[in-house]
């Protein structure tokens, strides 16, 4: 079921026109004074930045942390009416965060200031458009007025770039279209969609639409069936005359169905297009069913942490068949634990059973060098908690990973980023937890036991992205105080080692190598496995040298937000490093954008279910680790369903290790091909705004028109390949594969 709340407002009848004011330039200082933010503050000996190109490039390549700009612009004195004309304004991009505020009054912002008592949130990638309704009594009409933006920078470039600033009268603009993205959130064009009790969804949808004029005419609401093609009236308003601070709302209930689109329309117009979530992937069967990967590669002697994941109606019966000497299996909840002294390949038939059925599987233990011989799949604390995580939090989501089932399809890490350190070390060196870790060495135990495996977070340099203790200096003892405490994974950030690199004379490979060659050999005199990713943002191309200093994952890219552009920039630019890839090798475009996140103050993500369902599919092609970004405590079924198609995450776990290429463009549109165990798998995608019919180019693939086709989405077979043309919505795709 879906309700829909739809909210149209409407500019004033007495429009005052005011020209279009455009700057390239604004005063400039780096610091922050709440004093700068006021009309009255001098600011005649400030620097004048270009608009165009961050600070970096203007003298400031050095500077990371808060600084403020400020723009003075004259507003005509009004005629006729108490109330101005709503202001647009446009600020290009800012990296990372900002809080704007016209005349001291702040107006909105985006991103995060660990300053003000949370965490540095970089929304780099985002255009900033903010508004203010003309009667707000911050404006100052018939005289001077300051644009003043307090922006933070984390590393790397920042500021304001992307100009210049513009500043215009809302005259027969609709302001749904800055995308929601306007600063006052009662002001956003927004949708927002929830499961309720027995799996119904409501979703809330605000629209605004801004005209010169009144207007009167009838609003019409249509319902789009993705699967028919076919399109139904769903209501129709009484006779309405929309004119200033008018609002109209009203609800609709839904059958839940497929992919389909609500469209608001008045007067002939679109005012909104509304995708309600949409679940594709079938309902696992009653009756067991062994998913994930097929292999485990450990080294000798290393701990063996492996549960079966198995879905199907629980309680549920485990066994393994030829489990090798040194190896247990827990028949309760599945999990295998042990070691295995001996180098060589362990086949074995994973088993699980319930009063429907028995599953069995095909499974290698693969003893040796390798480890991670599938990308990992698991959570992180960052990109929902940031800097405000707990060990409560972390348990929180740690229980809702097996309570919700996604150990069941083979999700078993559960990473700590930031955040977790103490401001000083023991008299020894060792480093400590704060407080609101009471019991890290308690929480491996919890985890190990239940088939989960445990990450740590630290730097190379002295100190971390949120500037919490690093291991520069004590890189020997924080590796042996890691494996004391059970530790499976190491996410090892480059923050704080910029410190050290920039003050090099020699900025050469071997400088970016030489921190995390350190750590890489530290870590194997472990008598434990621990996954080791570099997070240092794909700087000088680590996908070219990771496996050199025996690294399982490396970021290939900056952070991502949830928002299109972060998603498209980031998952479609990964178009070289597809030759480094192999099992125990991975590239990693970063962590998932899915469910509710927020780096600290949560939200549902930004992306639309088109845009969720190509993140996963793209990341699964991608062969990238998986890391669920979100609080899997309060994940609905929308979000859990995307996580938990098994064929889709058999793409990403493939045994071969191969990643996607793009093999063909079009316009908007991108085709990703890779080869798995037992075909082809292939990603349709539109990046355009506009539905799109594609025909997938066989022969210029070099594709056999006999294969069969499967829509991994939807779990069925589409037949044989010759001539399929598939509608891809916008920003959406399809995920098939080829046999």
């Amino acid at each position: 079921m879906a309700t829909v709340l739809l909210i149209f407002a409407a500019c004033g009848r007495e429009v005052q026109e005011i020209e279009k004011m455009s700057f390239d330039f604004a005063k400039f200082s780096t610091g922050y004074d709440p004093e700068w933010l006021s009309t009255g503050f001098d600011d005649s000996a400030w620097e004048e930045l270009n608009l165009r190109e961050t600070w970096d490039t203007q003298g400031y390549d050095k500077y990371d942390g808060e600084a403020v700009y400020r723009i003075r612009f004259d507003l005509p004195a009004l005629s006729g009416s108490d109330r101005g004309p709503d202001l647009l304004i446009y600020l290009g991009k800012i990296d990372d965060a900002d809080k704007v505020y016209v005349n001291g009054k702040y107006i909105g912002g985006n991103g995060g200031f660990k300053g003000d008592g949370g965490s540095d949130i970089s929304f780099w990638d985002i255009d900033r458009t903010y508004a203010v309704y003309g009667n707000d009594p911050a404006l100052n009409w018939g005289g001077s007025n300051v644009l003043a933006i307090r922006v933070n920078d984390k590393e790397l470039e920042g500021g304001m770039y992307d100009g210049p600033v513009t500043i215009e009268a809302c005259t027969e603009k609709d302001i749904a279209s800055t995308n929601g993205l306007l600063g006052d959130p009662a002001k956003r064009h927004h949708i927002a969609c929830q499961e309720l009790p027995g799996g119904k969804i409501r979703c809330d949808a605000t629209v605004r639409y801004y005209l010169r004029e009144p207007a009167k005419g009838r609003i019409t609401l249509l319902l789009k069936d993705d699967e028919t093609g076919k399109t139904k009236k769903l209501f129709k308003s009484e006779p309405l005359e929309l004119s200033c601070g008018s609002e109209y709302t009203t609800s609709l209930t839904l059958d839940e169905a497929g992919r389909a689109e609500i469209i608001a329309m008045f007067k002939g117009k679109v005012l909104a297009r509304i995708v309600p979530p949409y679940i594709l992937t079938p309902k696992a069967p009653a009756e067991p069913v062994i998913n994930g990967p097929k292999v485990y590669g450990v080294r000798p002697g290393s701990p063996v942490i492996f549960k079966i994941p198995a879905s199907g109606d629980k309680p549920m019966a485990y066994s393994v068949e030829g489990l090798p000497k040194g190896l247990e299996v827990n028949p309760d909840n599945g999990v295998i634990s042990g070691s295995i002294l001996m180098e060589g390949n362990y086949d074995v038939t994973l088993k699980a059973s319930n009063g429907k059925g028995e599953g069995r599987k095909a499974f290698r233990f693969v003893v040796g060098d390798a480890i991670a011989l599938t990308p990992p799949m698991g959570w992180n604390s960052w990109n929902c908690w940031g800097l405000t995580v707990t060990q409560d939090k972390v348990m929180a989501s740690a229980k809702a990973m097996m309570d919700k089932g996604l150990t069941d399809y083979g999700w078993s890490y559960i990473n700590i980023d930031d955040a977790w350190e103490a401001d000083r070390r023991d008299k020894s060196g060792k480093i400590l937890t704060n407080e609101k870790f009471p019991d890290i060495k308690g929480l491996g135990d919890w985890l190990h036991y239940n088939g989960l495996k445990m990450g740590i977070y630290s730097s190379p340099g002295d100190e971390t992205c949120g500037h919490y203790l690093g291991s520069l200096g004590h890189e020997r003892e924080d590796a042996e105080t890691w494996a004391s405490w059970g530790v499976d994974y190491l996410k090892y950030d480059w923050c704080g080692y910029g410190k050290v690199f920039n003050a090099l004379d020699n900025k050469g490979r071997e400088e970016y190598i030489r921190p995390y060659a350190l750590m890489s050999k530290i870590l194997r005199e472990q008598k434990r496995d621990i996954v080791y990713s570099l997070c240092q943002y794909g700087m000088d191309n680590v996908w070219e040298w990771g496996a050199e200093v025996d690294a399982q994952c490396w970021r290939t890219t900056g952070d991502i937000t949830d928002t299109w552009n972060s998603l498209k920039e980031i998952g479609f630019s990964q178009t070289v490093q597809h030759e480094y890839a192999a099992p125990g090798r991975w590239n990693d475009p970063d962590m998932l954008i899915v469910g509710k996140v927020g780096w600290g103050a949560l939200h549902d993500s930004r992306l639309t279910p088109d845009e969720l369902y190509t993140h996963i599919s793209l990341w699964c092609l991608l062969s990238s680790p998986l890391l669920i970004g979100c609080d899997i405590s309060q994940m609905d079924r929308f979000t859990f369903n995307l996580l938990s198609n098994p064929e889709v995450l058999a793409v990403n776990q493939d045994v071969l290790g191969k990643q996607a290429a793009k093999v063909w463009e079009d316009g908007d549109i991108q085709i990703w091909m890779k080869d798995v165990e037992d075909g082809k798998a292939i990603g349709v995608f539109n990046l355009g705004r506009d539905s799109r019919s594609v025909t997938i180019p066989l022969k210029e693939l070099g594709l056999d028109e006999k294969s069969s086709v499967r829509d991994l989405w939807r779990c069925r077979e589409l037949g044989r390949c010759a001539k399929k043309t598939f509608e891809v919505p916008s920003h959406g795709c399809f995920l098939l594969k080829l046999k």
